[in-house]
């Protein structure tokens, strides 16, 4: 039990000094799915603040993650819908499990939401005005994403 025990508690300690919980060249191309649409990073807790904190207008913030279903179904929803002739003043990413700030301060902006990655939040003038949460994105396809998306686009933007 000792030999489990000290296992665990290394891995702790690990996870706890590693800057990224996954190397970046593991994530370059998950970044590029959305940043070759014109998506906008954001990789600082500052930037995150700067965009959000602006009372007026719309923004998209899409939390990427590595998991399958961000790969399957939230990324090419987003691609799909940022096509819609009503689209938010601004598009954005932060990366879960990398940019670690950065998705710290955009969850701050998502309460009452729990923490959830993959997931999309729509904000208009600083408040979140439609959230789609893993739950929602997991067993759906791009298009239903997109659709439901665009839907929110039309309504507030």
């Amino acid at each position: 039990m000792s030999i489990v025990l000290a296992f665990f508690r290394n891995f702790t300690n690990v996870l706890k000094t590693k800057k990224n919980m996954y190397p970046e060249e593991m994530v370059a191309p998950m970044r590029q799915d959305l940043t070759q649409e014109g998506v906008v990073e954001l990789r600082t807790a500052e930037e995150v603040e700067q965009i959000l904190s602006n009372e007026k207008g719309t923004v998209l913030v899409v939390v990427n993650s590595v998991c399958g279903c961000a790969a399957g179904n939230a990324r090419p929803g987003v691609k799909s819908a940022i096509k819609n002739a009503k689209i938010p003043d601004h598009i954005t990413t932060v990366f879960a499990g990398v940019d670690k700030e950065a998705v710290a301060k955009a969850r701050e902006y998502m309460v009452p939401f729990p923490p959830s990655s993959p997931s999309i939040a729509l904000f208009k003038d600083g408040e979140v005005v439609h959230m789609l949460e893993r739950h929602h994105i997991e067993g759906r396809g791009a298009e239903a994403i997109g659709a439901n998306l665009m839907a929110a686009f039309n309504e507030f933007c």
